[in-house]
């Protein structure tokens, strides 16, 4: 057993900063897969629900590509090779952006947990159906942007913190 010094307090260790990471990542995970079973239980595929009529609907879409259809029209084999081996660079990537950041820096960490989550709650998907099920629909008149989901909203607001960092160049040194 170590002792601090007298007037020393402890070494502090950084387990709390994974605390948070994993907090923030599961809330992500746990409302998007929520969400998720909501709408597969709730509203018909292709079906749609006016929110704000002109606006918004809850629209039941199940997108076998990635973002904005990437992929879409290629077979299954080569999506889920693809998909499993980005989301999985991608993940390593996250966290060990993460485990670089400081805990001085929690905006930054939050926007990496975000994203964590976000990424992990599509896969989910991709694992269990081979496609993503997308349900919030924005649009004005005929003009949609493709529908999208919790976990996509939480890797874009992740991606825009990280963007902020480097826009004010507030990234750790």
């Amino acid at each position: 057993m170590t002792e601090s010094q007298p007037g020393h307090a402890p070494a502090p260790t950084d387990g709390g900063k994974y605390v948070r990471f994993a907090a923030i990542a599961a809330f992500v995970i746990l409302l998007d897969q929520f969400s998720k079973l909501v709408v597969l239980n709730t509203i018909p595929l292709y079906d749609s629900i006016p929110v704000v009529p002109g606006f918004f609907h809850l629209t039941h879409i199940q997108n076998p590509g990635g973002a904005f259809g990437f992929l879409a029209r290629q077979g299954a084999l080569v999506r889920n090779i693809v998909f499993l081996f980005v989301s999985v660079v991608a993940l390593c990537l996250i966290f060990i952006f993460y485990r670089n950041t400081p805990s001085t820096h929690r905006w930054l960490g939050a926007g990496f947990a975000l994203i964590f989550g976000g990424a992990v709650g599509n896969l989910i998907d991709r694992v269990r159906f081979g496609r993503v099920v997308d349900f919030l629909d924005v649009f004005i008149g005929e003009y949609h942007w493709p529908a999208f989901n919790v976990a996509d909203s939480a890797v874009t607001i992740g991606i825009g913190i990280f963007i902020f960092h480097i826009l004010l160049n507030r990234l750790p040194r």
